[in-house]
């Protein structure tokens, strides 16, 4: 596998356009940037950026993705090249996703995959915690969260999964703010998980980096022949990548650990975002930055994949989940001739 470059475009006005075979980025008619497009997996711009159509053309013929969202990562548009997935696949995905025993197993097993990794982010918070009511707190997290786990065998349906998944997020990010430095805790206050908009600063940066974990679920669910938009634990519905926020849920942690470590290292300060009025809090250009180079550097630490009993870098990691995704869904037998099913990627 290889770990192709995702270019992120944050300066707003920014001007892209092919010279040659070579992505050129202007601002202000000077030039500020050139990647030459066979170093390219995908473009995503934020906000007010220009593009040149035969530079369009080109990232569809090269089958470069062309994402655009609005300057606080919510999605508006995607471009494609030819669709090069394998339809038997994807007929057997479609298939699956209408038989609720496999639906069912599926969905849980990225609400465990989810939870696991959720849990030891507050269990190796409790371990550096400064004070003990922290400590307590991310204890008494943590065992909750131990509950959902014992728990998600005995969801009879898909609903009763779900009541379990949002239970777990809610006693999850209720106790998150304590992995926060305490004096900067004024600052980036969180109650609860807020979107569209963010209500406050954490929040917007979870749903910035969130949004930028969705793009390469999507791309890797892409990459192995799958159909993005249809999933298991989450409700189809017109123009929602179900499969995407499906594979996402595992990574979800990942994001936070960043984002814890981008405040709490003073990385990202209370002057990067902007209070809107009506409530909705977002990033500024320069704080999007530093989040972008934190998550590419990010993207290229190795990690120790459990299944392959190797060390991949965690960019890759996603590939790979949708690749054992493929394999759950095509039916593929084990050792001891058992269906495989899906396997969510645990922290270990």
């Amino acid at each position: 596998m290889q770990l192709l470059n995702t270019l992120y475009v944050t300066t707003p006005e920014s001007y892209l356009r092919l010279d040659n075979d070579t992505l050129r980025v202007q601002v202000d008619d000077e030039t500020r940037l050139r990647v030459p497009l066979h170093h390219l997996q995908a473009v995503v711009c934020f906000g007010r950026i220009g593009l040149s159509v035969p530079l369009m053309h080109r990232l569809a013929d090269e089958a470069i993705t062309l994402v655009l969202l609005e300057d606080s990562g919510r999605f508006k548009a995607r471009l494609e090249g030819r669709v090069s997935g394998n339809v038997l696949l994807r007929r057997a995905q479609h298939a699956r996703s209408m038989a609720s025993d496999f639906s069912l197993a599926f969905a849980r097993a990225c609400v465990a995959g989810k939870v696991k990794n959720a849990r030891q982010v507050l269990l190796r918070g409790a371990r550096e915690a400064k004070t003990d009511d922290d400590v307590a707190g991310l204890t008494r997290g943590a065992l909750d969260l131990a509950a959902t786990l014992r728990a998600l065998p005995g969801a009879a349906d898909l609903d009763a999964l779900r009541g379990l998944e949002g239970e777990a997020a809610r006693q999850y990010f209720a106790r998150l703010p304590l992995l926060v430095r305490t004096e900067l805790r004024g600052d980036f206050s969180m109650d609860g998980r807020t979107r569209r908009p963010p209500r406050d600063r954490f929040n917007a940066l979870l749903s910035f980096l969130y949004s930028m974990w969705m793009n390469d679920c999507r791309s890797a669910l892409e990459a192995a022949g799958l159909d993005p938009q249809v999933g298991f634990l989450h409700v189809l519905r017109p123009g929602r990548a179900a499969l995407a926020l499906d594979l996402m849920e595992e990574f979800r942690p990942f994001a936070d650990r960043l984002a814890l470590t981008l405040v709490n290292r003073g990385q990202i300060d209370a002057g990067g975002f902007d209070l809107r009025e009506g409530g909705g809090v977002s990033l500024r250009a320069e704080a999007r930055k530093a989040v972008v180079v934190a998550f590419q550097e990010r993207k290229q630490e190795a990690i120790q994949h459990p299944l392959l009993a190797q060390a991949v870098p965690l960019g890759l990691v996603p590939l790979v989940q949708a690749r054992l995704m493929a394999r759950g869904i095509r039916g593929e037998r084990d050792a001891a001739g058992q269906e495989a099913g899906y396997v969510p990627f645990i922290v270990r």
